[in-house]
């Protein structure tokens, strides 16, 4: 039976009651930083997405040169069928995209078999000098991605294509093939030694995760040891693998740095390069088109790596009976394979420095004799003869200031990043099974989707012309430090919602208890507790920020020049020698700085990317 009506209290005290309610959800600490977070993505994240989107459904004032009755801001699909299916569609979009999913493809799986190999070396195998291995594969991906590309060029670079002899040209007396010295091949290679550590790190921890009594059993059962392996091992590895294939995968598809040096000499463009170029002449809208081809392609990877995880995640690979981890014996193999791994790792470390260093110290290009030596490019005056005028890398005054850009956006991003991954977990793990917490996280992973040129591209239509009240923010340092942390938006909230998921849901409720409120809970208990996750995230961006080219390559100005962009402009500029030299100086800081933080708090490159 119902409640009498008479019983029911007035409308108006319902309403009342109502509305007290919403208040105290509303001012409760994690729904109101959700909000305030909400708000800022929406802003940093939604709105760069639409106002791209809409630059390229609508005239720009350029556009009147080619359509005479264009009419600036009319809504029109004059950009997507000048880039789908017009004369010039195979030259700017089709052969580019087939290229960058050439390299990205060739990349991938090249890294996926160098990572592979070496995580199972490591971890299944009683192969010596295991830690040195596993401390030496994380170094390739603290130097900048286009380092090795770079050296590429100094030993393989051709009269034919490059103008001046390589070291190898120069030592054998005949041409390199143009094949081996620039286009797919090289950066492939190039792009694989650099983003293996991604394959490393996640087959690792995977390997690390297997029981041993789940093939053991196998083998009793009289299962071949390949059987073993393809019916056991690598199903229980595979989502390790579209793990690495996705974050490998994505990032080459994105990256300038390689391409740029190894491809552009022969014609050979990428999409992110052609991104690059049609930005530089003003034709944004085309550019903006070329970005949303290559997010849409980022997004159809990663929901396809998605299924497929998805329907793996029933495997238990830990029981309650203990875990065994046998290791494989390698018998006589041993040091052999262990003297091979360690020269092969020293190679992609080493040799590469070494030739960038070797060449600064080169004169005139492309003779690499000692009676060739000098000392300019690092410590030389003025020369009109030598390098357009520039002086050395330690004498000259932009290279301090683009060194201190550097520094600063490295530091500013890695600490706001790392404090809002602190606020985004509290926010996320304290409402975790709620709309607003979903949503606020489910936002935070949309510019892990945006490859690092296009979410440039995108900051270029937010903020070249004023928004409400915030001016143009196009050319200035403030815009780094923006773009740089919204795109470790995704890092950072995975990193401050694994060191939440840790700090127990009593130990706040006592101090609110104690008549503590919100800040000194989060400076007392919170952020203590969360202090060695911050420390890591703070790392990855630090290292991540300092070598970063693709994001900002389209925002830097002479202004806001920083290292990694100094040197894309010396090479473009044919001053190989200075882009050499700038180049050890950006590592050499990266390093120490490295060296730096992970002092604290055991902060690590590991720790950071979540191994």
């Amino acid at each position: 039976m119902g409640v009498p009506e008479v019983l029911q209290p007035p409308l108006s005290l319902r309403i009342l009651a109502a509305y007290r309610r919403f208040i105290r959800w509303l001012t409760s600490a994690r729904v109101l930083l959700a909000l305030i977070l909400l708000v800022m993505m929406v802003y940093l994240i939604l709105v760069p997405l639409y106002r791209m989107v809409e630059t390229t459904v609508t005239y720009q004032e350029r556009d009147v040169l080619a359509v005479p009755d264009a009419v600036p801001g009319q809504l029109t699909a004059y950009h997507w069928v000048r880039m789908l299916a017009s004369r010039v569609s195979r030259v700017f979009l089709y052969a580019p995209l087939q290229h960058s999913l050439v390299v990205a493809t060739g990349a991938t799986l090249l890294a996926m078999f160098i990572g592979s190999v070496l995580a199972w070396l490591v971890i299944r195998t009683d192969m010596p000098g295991r830690h040195l291995v596993n401390n030496l594969a994380t170094i390739p991906y603290i130097m900048p991605s286009w380092t090795i590309a770079m050296a590429w060029k100094v030993m393989f670079n051709t009269r034919v294509a490059g103008g001046t002899p390589g070291l190898l040209e120069y030592l054998i007396g005949r041409p390199i093939p143009t094949w081996l010295a620039y286009g797919p091949i090289p950066i492939i290679i190039s792009s694989a030694l650099h983003y293996y550590t991604f394959f490393f790190l996640f087959v690792s921890a995977a390997l690390m995760s297997i029981d041993s009594n789940l093939e053991d059993a196998a083998e009793l059962a009289g299962a071949s040891r390949s059987r073993i392996l393809r019916r056991i091992t690598f199903p229980l590895v595979l989502p390790a693998l579209l793990s690495g294939f996705i974050m490998t995968f994505s990032k080459v598809m994105g990256t300038f740095g390689g391409p740029n040096v190894l491809g552009t000499p022969v014609r050979y463009y990428v999409i992110a390069t052609m991104i690059r170029s049609s930005v530089a002449i003003g034709e944004f809208a085309d550019g903006f088109v070329l970005a949303i081809v290559l997010i849409l392609f980022t997004i159809v990877t990663i929901y396809i790596n998605q299924r497929l995880i998805g329907t793996r995640k029933s495997y238990e690979t830990i029981g309650g009976r203990g875990f065994v981890a046998h290791v494989a014996r390698l018998g006589p193999w041993r040091k052999v394979l262990a003297a091979g791994v360690i020269v092969f790792q020293v190679l992609v470390i080493a040799l590469p420095l070494g030739l960038l260093a070797y060449d600064t110290f080169m004169l005139h290009p492309g003779n690499y004799s000692l009676s060739n030596f000098t000392l300019h490019y690092w410590i030389g005056k003025s020369d009109i003869n030598i390098a357009n005028g520039t002086p050395g890398v330690l004498r000259n005054p932009k290279i301090y200031s683009s060194a201190w850009n550097s520094i600063r956006l490295s530091l500013a991003t890695a600490f706001f990043t790392a404090l809002l991954g602190v606020i985004l977990g509290y926010a996320i793990v304290k409402g975790r099974g709620t709309r607003l917490s979903k949503l606020v996280e489910q936002i935070s992973f949309i510019p892990y989707v945006i490859p690092g040129i296009a979410f440039g591209a995108v900051y270029i239509s937010m903020f070249s012309k004023r928004v409400g009240p915030i001016p143009p923010l196009y050319g200035t340092f403030a815009l780094l430090v923006i773009v740089s942390v919204a795109k470790h938006i995704p890092y950072s909230a995975r990193s401050g919602v694994s060191a939440m998921l840790q700090v127990g849901r009593e130990l706040e409720e006592a101090g609110q208890m104690a008549g503590a409120n919100l800040w000194q809970r989060f400076k007392r208990i919170i952020f203590p507790l969360t202090s060695a996750g911050f420390v890591s995230g703070f790392l990855l961006t630090f290292i991540t920020t300092m070598r970063e080219l693709s994001l900002i390559i389209l925002l830097v100005t002479p202004a806001t020049q920083v290292l990694s962009s100094q040197t894309m402009r010396y090479t473009e500029n044919g001053d190989t020698q200075m882009a050499n030299a700038v180049i050890l100086i950006l590592i050499t800081l990266v390093l120490i700085g490295n060296f730096i933080i992970g002092r604290f708090r055991g902060g690590s490159l590991k720790k950071g990317l979540g191994m």
